[in-house]
């Protein structure tokens, strides 16, 4: 199964989004919360801005609730 990571924070609507997809679809997932500084100052290494969600499928970026591009990437379907 992918290692995936989500980059979210509680105030953000899109992030649940995401997070709610994932584990509709059964998908295991790591949530790493932005306001740990950490986390934050990864997800901008890893995304190139500083938007959230921001979704890590085995190394492969999504920013944003991109559910065409997270299927694909997790062979949902």
């Amino acid at each position: 199964m992918a290692k995936v990571i989500v980059y979210t924070a509680e105030w953000c609507p899109w992030c649940h989004k995401v997070m709610d997809f994932l584990k509709e679809n059964k998908v295991e997932f790591e949530p790493r919360d932005v306001s740990n500084k950490e986390f934050a100052k990864e997800s901008m290494e890893k995304s190139g801005q500083g938007g959230i969600p921001v979704t890590d499928i085995d190394g492969q970026i999504v920013v944003g609730f991109d559910v065409k591009k997270i299927k694909e990437l997790l062979g949902l379907e």
